[in-house]
């Protein structure tokens, strides 16, 4: 017996390749009453295609192939796929060498990606502003993820996998789980429980070096009559110094464009509405990670820039220069809230940049499963079950 804990895109891509290997007896258990409550369904349904990430990552080696698994995966099955693109803009002249490193870092992750002036920039997205140069990505896609998810689930359960909600774990002994709903025996155990996977992780003794820190993204919604002014993916030159891509234009699977997210300290690991999932972890979060955090120089002013973004005028900033025709007025409030739960070495003091993945016995932790992770997700599932279960048993 197999026992996934997290119905996430994680936990539902390493069931899949399971089952596809012909292992079959596996239950994956879930804390929520449905999928998709948290980063899966939360996050922006951009499929990315491999150009943000250092080459020998395993985020630069897994995106572009989880990008094209996943496109076969909805059209196989009729699911949502925008092939729309993406165009990275310069707001002043001073991006343009950072831009020219993000070609770099694609051409080297194989991605498929072109340098473009000002007027094939408007050819492919009549609106969007640059200054002199642009990077044109035609491989990025927009999804819908909570239809996917809940396409995984019915896969899986006719192939036998159990998936069982409102299960929440208390503890182990040996190879036995403690739940809310009695005991469960595994031969293998994966913990895929994104934003509390550094809990559960030393609840086993492991990877007591790393902790998950939240960070909401805040989003807002361009007014519908604006809509026209987006076709696809409009992003800026992010600092590629920290994992976060920046504020960003997408229109979504329903004609609305979105407007983030930002990444702001939350107070919680389920902090999407003001008074959220506060209680005794928020002092932590707020006394032990971030004042932690806080004395690295380089987290600490990107921190502060993004507190600001609580406020639509500092968002406005962000995007002005980027899309043609946008007012300050356009920008309307949205409910669509996620939390990114960044991992950090508490030894380094700093973020941890790629995925990472811990083997002990007959456990299995996945840490900093943060984007691009659902669009890696096929990709992650194969390299996973292949280097970490397959090459195990033999």
């Amino acid at each position: 017996m197999i026992i996934i804990c997290g119905a996430g895109i994680t936990g539902l891509s390493l069931a899949r390749e399971l089952v596809s290997q012909g292992i079959s007896d596996i239950t994956i258990i879930e804390k929520e009453i449905s999928l998709g409550r948290h980063a899966s369904g939360r996050n922006s349904g951009v499929l990315h295609a491999g150009i943000y990430y250092t080459p020998d990552s395993l985020k630069a080696k897994l995106c572009l192939l989880g990008n094209l698994l996943m496109k076969q995966y909805c059209k196989e099955r009729g699911l949502t796929l925008i092939e729309s693109g993406k165009v990275i803009v310069t707001k002043k002249e001073s991006e343009i060498p950072l831009l020219h490193e993000l070609y770099k870092r694609a051409k080297a992750n194989e991605a498929e990606v072109e340098l473009i002036d000002e007027k094939t920039l408007k050819e492919i997205e009549p609106y969007a502003k640059t200054c002199k140069q642009a990077l044109y990505s035609p491989l990025t896609a927009v999804i819908n993820p909570k239809e996917i998810l809940e396409s995984l689930e019915r896969e899986l359960e006719t192939a036998g996998v159990k998936v069982e909600k409102e299960v929440i774990l208390k503890g182990f002994r040996e190879s036995r789980l403690f739940t809310n709903k009695g005991e469960l025996s595994y031969e293998l155990f994966i913990n895929a429980a994104g934003s509390h996977a550094d809990k559960i992780a030393h609840l086993f003794g492991l990877a007591k070096q790393y902790r998950i820190v939240p960070f909401k993204g805040l989003y807002k919604k361009l007014k519908k009559e604006k809509s026209y002014l987006v076709k696809g993916n409009i992003y800026p030159v992010p600092n590629i110094k920290n994992p976060f891509l920046g504020v960003h234009f997408t229109k979504v699977h329903d004609g609305t464009v979105y407007m983030g997210p930002t990444a702001t300290p939350a107070l919680g690991r389920e902090n999407y509405g003001l008074l959220d999932d506060l209680g005794i972890e928020t002092l932590k979060i707020l006394w032990r990670d971030f004042s932690l955090l806080l004395g690295n120089k380089k987290f600490r002013n990107t921190a502060l820039t993004e507190i600001k973004k609580y406020r639509k005028a500092n968002i406005y900033r962000d995007i002005k220069d980027m899309v043609e025709g946008v007012e300050p007025a356009d920008l309307l409030p949205s409910k669509k809230v996620g939390i990114r739960p960044q991992l950090i070495d508490i030894d380094r003091k700093e973020l941890v940049m790629d995925f990472l993945v811990i083997k002990d016995s007959n456990t299995l932790h996945i840490l900093n499963a943060i984007s691009p992770a659902f669009t890696s997700a096929f990709a992650f599932a194969e390299y996973v079950v292949k280097d970490y279960i397959l090459g195990a048993r033999k």
